[in-house]
């Protein structure tokens, strides 16, 4: 059987973070896993390249369009070959025979009365590459995905025919498993309920893209980056040219964010009927990592670098952590002390602590060789028939795209096994001459070590190889068919000694790096009285609290400025009561800029002050107008 997989192409408009790493592993760990199970995938990932924001970033570093998005899109690829993902094929936007394909679809497209010309007026997103018509904007002016100004543009376009396909949608939404998690289908469904508008596909205030095929006094008109985007999940198999890979097609599962889901799920669908293609399978939906819940941004300083992480605590360490920490579809929290403590409890405690006393018994009571007759695991059997019970639950999770919940349920059998050792205690076993006893028990533990690693390597490949390699196992599908599809046993084992497989982290390590960085950001961070005044801080009241859904962290705050209402959202829900907040003066860091929360618009920061225990707002000490500036 065949499988594609996709990530996202990604926009080359800065290095990417810890939230292109996330979908890039979930890809990974799909086709790993379902190579294990003998399936022949095609995984796909890449950079989108053109567009009027690549075009005026490239400018603000005084390049030219090509040469500033190779550098980018070679620091994507990098990052992939350090994590050693196990891609096919890595697209560029800017390649010649993707570019053929896009021109062929939009001639297609044409030939079929699904676009026509005009002329578009309304907001534009620069940086979201974006239109919104004026039902979907929330504050005038402002983007409603990412809280920037928008642009009002009016110029000729070409329309892709959107509306028409608006039942069609709605009917293939309806029939069809194609959404991971449910929830955002619903989304989806409420949104194409509302009414499709027909989609401008064109753009004339720009060069940077990839120009329509069409009459001479039409060439400056570039293509959409979305339609040209999109379409490279099938001009990398080859679509519009010899199409030797379009047979992978059939059985596409694809990895978004949440952020790009309207594109991925209305436009893109749309554009393969209209073409007459097949639709995807499955489109897996990820939520964002946050830090300390806020979206992670260049300009607020937070956003996180993979590679550090991984430098620090391990590639496969960081892969277990973000597949196991949130549940699929959800936001989470990042932090290095929640890494720290995975490490150390469920890999070095659970995993490790169970490879290590194996291995330390097998040594220590028979050399490291390991031999019995079959009969000998009878008297596990109750311990087997549980083990076998969760290994073949497995696949469930990952049907469902719930890796959490996978590895939650593969640690019960490392939980398991050393209970067992605990149970049994091999040692006394020895001291009563029950040797035959206690080499049964390992060989029980062994094979639960080669299933349990076997399981493992979608998420943990490098330490999972590590682990098989003791018992010299390979992580192939035959093996993987042998030890857990078959539910078989090797009886004959001759083991090779291994170090810590994961050592523990001591968090002095990470207190110790934080001081350190403390210290740096304290030396590059003094500013003078001219950065002091960029900074507009105000007193407002409070008028409404309330919190915000899906978070324990956040509030949603009316403030009133005196000639100026505003919304804020703080991470303050933890330490105040929305009803205690009412009437309290405080201070607000006014001219920052707006940007969206868990669905919610936030302009401007309440100053507070944390110690080691608490959160406490700045307030004046007496009662002082709406609107005061802090000076």
């Amino acid at each position: 059987m065949k499988s594609f997989i996709t990530t996202p192409i990604y926009y080359v408009n800065d290095i990417p973070h810890i939230g292109h790493a996330y979908t890039t592993l979930l890809a990974d760990m799909l086709k790993r896993y379902q190579k294990l199970k003998g399936m022949e995938v095609f995984m796909l990932t890449g950079t989108d390249e053109h567009g009027q924001k690549i075009e005026q970033s490239a400018k603000n570093k005084n390049q030219s369009p090509q040469d500033y998005v190779d550098s980018i899109s070679l620091k994507f690829k990098d990052l992939w070959t350090y994590f050693n993902i196990d891609y096919d094929r890595f697209i560029r936007t800017t390649e010649i025979k993707h570019k053929m394909s896009v021109q062929k679809a939009f001639e297609k497209m044409q030939a079929v009365g699904d676009i026509y010309k005009g002329e578009y007026e309304g907001h534009y997103c620069i940086s979201c590459e974006s239109y919104f018509t004026p039902s979907q904007i929330q504050i005038q002016g402002k983007c409603p995905d990412c809280g920037r100004e928008m642009q009002i543009i009016k110029e000729e376009s070409y329309f892709f025919a959107l509306s028409k396909y608006q039942d069609r949608l709605l009917e293939w939404l309806n029939n069809n498993d194609c959404i991971y998690p449910a929830f955002r289908k619903k989304e989806v469904i409420n949104f194409i309920e509302n009414g499709l508008s027909d989609l401008s596909i064109t753009r004339t205030s720009f060069e940077w893209g990839i120009p329509i095929p069409t009459q001479e006094k039409d060439s400056f008109h570039v293509i959409y980056v979305w339609l040209d985007a999109l379409l490279n999940y099938i001009s990398a198999l080859g679509w519009g040219d010899n199409e030797n890979n379009m047979e992978f097609w059939g059985e596409a599962h694809q990895f978004i964010g949440k952020d790009i889901l309207r594109f991925h799920a209305i436009y893109w669908p749309a554009f393969l009927m209209s073409l007459g293609l097949e639709l995807p399978k499955r489109l897996y939906v990820h939520g964002w990592w946050l830090i300390e819940g806020i979206k992670m941004s260049k300009s607020l300083g937070n956003v996180i670098n993979p590679k550090e992480i991984a430098e620090s605590f391990g590639k496969d360490c960081l892969r277990y952590f973000l597949m196991r920490e949130v549940s699929f579809g959800q936001d989470g929290d990042f932090s290095k002390l929640a890494l720290i403590n995975r490490i150390n409890s469920d890999l070095a405690n659970e995993l490790g602590n169970l490879l290590s006393r194996t291995l330390g018994m097998a040594e220590k009571y028979f050399t490291l060789k390991l031999n019995i007759n079959e009969q000998s695991l009878n008297e596990f059997s109750q311990e087997n028939t549980e083990f076998n019970k969760i290994l073949s639950s497995l696949d469930e999770w990952i049907d469902k795209m719930q890796p959490s919940r996978y590895l939650e349920e593969l640690w019960k059998v490392f939980g398991l096994a050393n209970m067992m050792v605990a149970r049994y205690e091999p040692w006394v076993l020895m001291k009563n001459g029950q040797s035959e006893r206690v080499q049964s028990l390992l060989v029980l533990l062994c094979n639960i070590l080669i299933k349990g690693a076997l399981a493992l390597y979608p998420i943990m490949p490098e330490k999972s190889a590590e682990i098989l390699d003791v018992f010299s196992i390979k992580p192939e599908s035959n093996m993987y068919d042998f030890f857990i599809t078959q539910n078989k046993f090797i009886l004959n084992l001759e083991l090779k000694k291994i170090g810590a497989i994961f050592p523990k982290v001591e968090i002095e390590i990470l207190q110790e790096e934080q001081k350190q960085e403390s210290n740096l950001k304290q030396q590059d961070q003094l500013i003078d009285i001219a950065d002091f005044k960029k900074l507009d801080i105000r007193i407002a009241t409070i008028l409404e609290a309330e919190y915000v859904s899906k978070s324990n962290k956040l509030l949603k705050l009316k403030l009133d400025f005196g000639m100026y209402q505003r919304q804020v959202i703080s991470g303050i829900a933890q330490h105040y009561l929305p009803d205690s907040l009412i009437g309290k003066q405080v201070c607000v860091l006014f001219n920052l800029k707006p940007v969206k929360l868990m669905g919610e618009m936030s302009e401007g920061m309440i100053l507070t002050a944390k110690d080691k225990d608490s959160l406490r707002l700045i307030m004046p000490e007496m009662p002082v107008q709406n609107g005061s500036v802090i000076s």
